[in-house]
């Protein structure tokens, strides 16, 4: 296998950066554009050590760094590993990875680094998936979720899954192959109770694994409402930043101004969007028009209604067209003298908020609204979970062959059904593991990382 390089820092100006070396050169290139200022080299020392120098090229000294050194297969690759710390700047970084090729390493593809660890044993499947959702967790809840899996908990769940079901699989094939033979027994009724537990495992994980993805991918949000209800100033408020243009002149948001923010530990991308509303301004009603399909394929609504004034006809076709979604009712303005706390918008919306987007008030009760309608308040960040749906659809095929066996046992049919079952579970299971996932699979994975990872 060829020695890999690549910059494990961002693509971005910083006070380091990292160019990691992995593969069976790695010592020799290393020493090859690395001088340590005490005449050391790299093949001289141990593992999990250090030294201080100047990488070089051919032709002359890059920077100062400091080359770490990690031995196989106590490395994150399961390889020797040498990792060269510079100064973060695009062009020294660059450098002392051409540097690097030069020498005789080859570029990384995406992920290669991880996809060796996986292929070396450092790691599982699932955990190996996870570093990039550490990678680009947006929220305290996020990265709680993706650092229990990066652990290995959703891996040990699966297996214990997949321990019990191997172990009652070659008891029953035991007793298929050997009917004479004085064979362990494995009653229908025991067979019957390993198998509803696993059920009972997979469900929990597959009902869960919406809710989770909520967390770790964020939810898409549309900011709706008549115009000068506030919408603006709401998004503003949740952004941290003038995000939007805030006027008194009804119909100044004409497009969809977007941005990213954390609400209760869930990320919302947010869309404000033009006041919905009649008009006869060309430019507007293309804004109205946008703004009512970003309502309608938004997966949750934040529709926000006057507190000072009477509901209107525009905001009753609002609340219709709410009818169906996930969406919170927000009533704004509530600093204002004249409030016209209507019931009529409590009544058509599971949550209620009421909020002063100007001063700042009901930040909160909007954050707890949103936990609650999503159904992420109670969920337990430290347990057990899928993240993708390469996962959840493995848990799926499995529970479905599970409960074929189940089927199989209720009605009485011979053991060599209930084997067959059994053996896709367990396929299926060992597919979410790694440990029989295609070529083609963990291609297709690792594809989506970033180089360098």
């Amino acid at each position: 296998m060829s020695t890999i390089a690549a910059i494990s820092t961002g693509r971005a100006p910083g006070g380091i950066g990292v160019v990691r070396i992995s593969g069976e050169d790695a010592i020799k290139i290393g020493d090859k554009i690395f001088s340590s200022f005490g005449g050391k080299k790299l093949c001289e020392i141990d593992g999990y050590s250090a030294l201080y120098g100047k990488a070089h090229d051919e032709e002359s000294d890059i920077d100062t760094v400091v080359a770490l050194l990690f031995r196989a297969p106590k490395s994150y690759t399961g390889e020797d590993v040498v990792e060269i710390s510079c100064h973060g700047g695009l062009f020294v970084t660059d450098k002392v990875l051409k540097a690097a090729f030069e020498a005789g390493a080859v570029p990384a593809e995406a992920g290669e680094f991880t996809k060796r660890a996986f292929l070396n044993g450092k790691m599982d499947l699932t955990s190996a998936e996870s570093v990039m959702n550490v990678i680009s967790a947006q929220g305290e809840q996020a990265e709680k979720i993706a650092l229990g899996v990066l652990e290995g908990r959703l891996f040990k769940e699966i297996k214990g899954i997949t321990d019990k079901l191997v172990y009652d699989l070659a008891l029953l094939s035991a007793w298929v192959d050997y009917p004479y033979e004085e064979i362990e027994d494995l009653s229908a009724n025991n067979l019957g109770d390993h198998i509803e537990y696993s059920i009972n495992s997979l469900e929990k994980l597959i009902k869960d694994f919406s809710t989770g993805q909520i967390i770790m991918e964020g939810v898409d949000t549309a900011i709706v409402g008549c115009p000068n209800v506030g919408k603006s100033t709401l998004m503003n408020l949740l952004s941290g930043t003038e995000k939007s243009i805030v006027t008194e002149i009804a119909g100044t948001t004409r497009d969809i101004v977007e941005d990213t923010v954390n609400v209760g530990g869930i990320t919302l991308r947010l869309a404000d969007t033009a006041g919905v509303r009649e008009t006869d301004d060309l430019v507007e009603s293309i804004g109205v028009d946008r703004a009512v399909k970003r309502l309608e394929k938004a997966e949750l609504v934040l529709a926000v209604f006057d507190a000072s004034r009477e509901l209107n006809d525009s905001d009753r076709r609002l609340i219709e067209l709410c009818k169906g979604k996930k969406a919170i009712g927000i009533i704004n303005k509530t600093d204002l003298d004249k409030n016209h706390l209507n019931n009529e918008i409590e009544n058509n919306f599971s949550q209620t908020v009421f909020i002063s987007a100007k001063k700042g008030t009901g930040k909160d009760d909007l954050a707890k609204a949103v936990e609650e309608l999503l159904g992420t308040a109670d969920f337990d960040t430290s347990a057990v979970a899928v993240v993708n749906e390469r996962q959840c659809e493995c848990c799926k095929k499995a529970l479905e062959a599970l409960k074929d066996a189940e089927n199989a046992l209720s009605l009485g049919l011979t053991m060599d059904a209930v084997t067959v079952c059994l053996d896709s579970a367990i396929e299926n299971l060992m597919v979410l593991t790694g440990e029989k996932a295609t070529e083609l699979v963990v291609n297709e994975i690792f594809a989506q990382f970033c180089v360098g990872k």
